[in-house]
């Protein structure tokens, strides 16, 4: 997990703790809006996180592949 999924998922967590801890509805509700917003940019950084490892094994195999059993390198 990327520095920024972590920043975001522990922002959505805080602001879930506040929202069990405020008395009033509507001030429980900013921190639960609050939070479902964070937990949005949380699930698409790690979405991101994900694609971005993905693609590095992707390219490191094929790294990997000499260079004679390139087809387009036979070319």
């Amino acid at each position: 997990m990327s520095s920024q999924s972590l920043f975001f998922t522990e922002r959505r967590d805080a602001e879930q703790k506040l929202a069990e801890g405020s008395a009033l509805a509507n001030v429980r509700d900013n921190h639960l809006r609050a939070a479902a917003a964070w937990d949005v940019l949380a699930s698409r950084s790690i979405k991101g996180d994900r694609l971005r490892a993905e693609e590095q094994r992707r390219k490191d195999e094929i790294a990997q592949i000499p260079v004679s059993h390139d087809p387009v390198a036979q070319l």
